[in-house]
């Protein structure tokens, strides 16, 4: 009987890593993706993004039968609210993607999410009262003077690498706030957005004529936003009902890795040496950090 349940959670937890991997490596092909459509536009995209991810997602819950999931968070107040602001912080978080990815600041992208993981160690530290050890501290500290660099090699501030890392840090945390499952959560996020998706591309046809829904290869490609962001969101949330944290978090660096190879070897992006420099000293952070948590998981399995 043991044996049995031993091999049973074996296979849930590969199944789980399977799942991670796959949730991680479609987020660390968006730039690929959204490149596809270059010349649309960040706020087309984003207004498509919500229309058909709304679609893909409530056609998963209706088959699933939990739309009830949604009902019952549409009518807690407080729950909306959060729900809200986290539909806010998405929106802004989607915008400055694919501006980012349009813009040729893939480099951006992958700085923004290998820091995402530290900005929510400082939420947590801010609004949960957790403490850091040493070591953590110093994962910290690194990290800031990675910042201090970027910002010395760009002669400018990285305000899209910033804004993405702590919109989607504060993101997290929100979410964190409510018993909302993944799927319905977004379902709501995206119906909130939808009035403002909708009158935006009202607006665009009004004005320009159809434009690139002309064309049926970037409408099949707009409409596919939808379905890519809602599998991959389910498929993270498969994995990280079945795997510790620890395992989550490792395998999470494996979107911004690829986000990096990407810009540098695919689109040819500038990476100066104090660039580098500010890149190295992140992922030391993150080594130190992670080793830390491994280290401090295991000690607590004991």
């Amino acid at each position: 009987m043991e044996n049995s349940f031993s091999k049973n959670q074996d296979k849930k937890s590969k199944n789980g890593i399977f799942a991670a991997f796959g949730a991680y490596g479609v987020w660390g092909v968006f730039p690929l993706f959204f490149r596809l459509l270059d010349g649309v536009g960040s706020p087309t995209i984003v207004a498509h993004r919500v229309i058909w991810s709304l679609v893909f997602v409530g056609i998963i819950l209706k088959a699933q039968g939990r739309m009830g999931e949604v009902a019952q968070a549409l009518r807690d107040k407080r729950t909306l609210f959060v729900i809200f602001l986290s539909a806010i912080l998405l929106a802004i978080n989607w915008l400055v993607f694919i501006w980012a990815v349009e813009n040729d600041k893939v480099l951006d992208v992958s700085l923004a999410y290998f820091i995402n993981p530290l900005v929510s160690v400082a939420l947590g530290m801010m609004f949960l009262g957790e403490k850091q050890n040493r070591w953590q501290w110093l994962a910290i500290v690194i990290a800031i003077i990675a910042i201090i660099i970027q910002t010395v090699g760009l002669s400018a501030f990285p305000v899209a690498a910033m804004t993405m890392a702590i919109t989607f840090g504060v993101y997290g945390y929100l979410r964190k706030t409510v018993s909302v499952g993944s799927a319905p959560g977004l379902f709501i996020e995206t119906l909130l957005m939808l009035p403002f998706a909708l009158v935006y591309l009202a607006y665009i046809l009004y004005s320009f004529g159809f434009g690139v829904h002309a064309d049926p290869l970037k409408l099949a490609y707009l409409i596919l936003t939808g379905p890519i962001t809602a599998i991959a969101l389910l498929m993270f949330a498969y994995a990280a009902r079945r795997l510790r944290l620890t395992t989550i978090g490792m395998i999470q660096y494996l979107a911004p890795s690829m986000h990096f190879l990407t810009a540098v070897f695919i689109f040819g992006e500038d990476l100066n040496s104090l660039r580098l420099i500010s890149f190295m000293l992140v992922w030391l952070s993150l080594l130190v950090f992670s080793a830390n948590s491994f280290y401090v998981a295991k000690q607590k399995e004991k």
